[in-house]
């Protein structure tokens, strides 16, 4: 009889090296090159005329969005990095604990959040919602490889429909 779970197909693990990855590193990629054009541009000239609340919640959120990004845009270069063959995998694990993918959350209801400028807030939001495409990958690719055993009560493809649903969203 054999062990269930050792013939199921690991998705996440193709995902990370998949068309899916490329968009989500494309996607990662751009979001940063548009944030830093917006904060050096548009988001600076927009943040002078903020009134005095605003403006400092902008300069913390701004702070936020970058430091956010920077640690999606490492995790993506470590991802892309392993992809290719350039790094091992325990490489990228030790490289991979200096990386933040979560505690960056954003509180909307902040005094001065609504006067921020849209396109502001919008490039937090999208950063946001790409951060949590990021980390769901990242738990699944990473976690121990004895958290990836299926329950004996559980039906193998509901886990591994579980597993695709957690790595490219719906």
């Amino acid at each position: 009889m054999q062990e269930q779970g050792l013939n199921t197909v690991n998705f996440a693990g193709r995902a990370a090296n998949s068309s899916q990855f490329k968009t989500l590193y494309s996607e990662g990629m751009a979001l940063v090159e548009e944030t830093a054009t917006y904060l050096d541009g548009t988001g600076r000239a927009a943040s002078k005329v903020l009134p005095r609340i605003a403006s400092v919640l902008y300069a913390a959120e701004s702070m936020r969005l970058t430091t956010r990004l920077m640690q999606m845009a490492s995790w993506l270069l470590l991802q892309r990095a392993v992809n290719n063959g350039e790094m091992s995998r325990d490489q990228v694990l030790a490289e991979k604990n200096k990386v933040r993918l979560d505690g960056f959350n954003v509180d909307r209801n902040a005094p001065g959040w609504n006067e921020l400028p849209e396109g502001f807030r919008d490039l937090v939001e999208r950063s946001l919602r790409l951060q949590n495409r990021v980390a769901l990958l990242d738990r699944e690719i990473y976690r121990p490889s004895d958290a990836v055993s299926v329950p004996d009560n559980e039906n193998s493809v509901r886990a591994q429909f579980n597993l695709l649903q957690t790595a490219f969203g719906n």
